[in-house]
């Protein structure tokens, strides 16, 4: 994932050093993603923010240029904790198939959205309708969120999309084409599944793994 331009530490005006200062930097996250599940994005603000992380405002606007860069922040968080996840997943159960390894990648993405705070409202971009262009790139002052999303995690699977002998899909696809492509369609659907049920709806849920397995690991005629 590519740092914004404009700041090399990407969301971050400073990184911490020390470990008190790694600390309270955790804390506004942490204090960030309870808001956001308590009063939604739009009531999001840095003076709540710092109140709840028993910061002084200062201290946050160390870190922080505003309330754009703390989600930034946060959504890039939750990314790396969700590759994170999905790494050890792979790692332990050694998927033998694509579809095993996508059913992996939608278990963890559900998981976190059941019960990591802030996951629900932000994941990585703020769920919901389009909205402006700032909220379409969170993650990358370039490439929308998905997109980044995608490039992140072909980092991380992407050689287990290729079949042996080639770096093409079955038929011709470019693995990273047909990555981004599948981040799209379960983004629709995964999004559908929380807005019908909180906890995620099971069918829908289900469908997601199938789409995915039907796109990507297709039966050959």
């Amino acid at each position: 994932m590519k740092a914004r331009p404009e700041d090399p530490s990407g969301p971050l005006r400073r990184r911490p050093v020390q470990r008190r200062s790694a600390e309270r930097l955790e804390r506004i996250l942490d204090a960030s993603a309870r808001l956001l599940d308590e009063s939604g994005y739009g009531a999001l603000t840095t003076r709540e923010v710092a109140r709840r992380a028993e910061v002084p405002i200062g201290t946050l606007y160390q870190f922080f240029t505003g309330k754009d860069a703390l989600v930034a922040a946060l959504a890039e968080r939750n990314l790396e904790r969700y590759l994170a996840r999905l790494a050890r997943r792979i790692e332990c159960e050694a998927p033998a198939h694509v579809g095993a390894l996508t059913d992996l990648a939608v278990e963890e993405f559900v998981a976190m959205k059941r019960a990591v705070p802030g996951f629900g409202v932000l994941d990585f971009g703020v769920v919901g309708p389009p909205g402006n262009r700032a909220e379409q790139h969170i993650l990358d002052a370039v490439l929308d969120n998905n997109a980044a999303v995608a490039q992140r995690l072909g980092a991380l699977i992407g050689g287990l999309l290729e079949p042996e002998g080639g770096t093409d899909g079955q038929d011709g696809t470019d693995p990273s084409l047909a990555l981004r492509v599948a981040m799209e369609c379960a983004d629709a659907v995964l999004q559908l599944a929380f807005r019908v049920d909180p906890d995620g709806d099971p069918a829908l849920i289900a469908e997601c793994k199938r789409v995915l397995r039907r796109y990507l690991a297709p039966d050959p005629d």
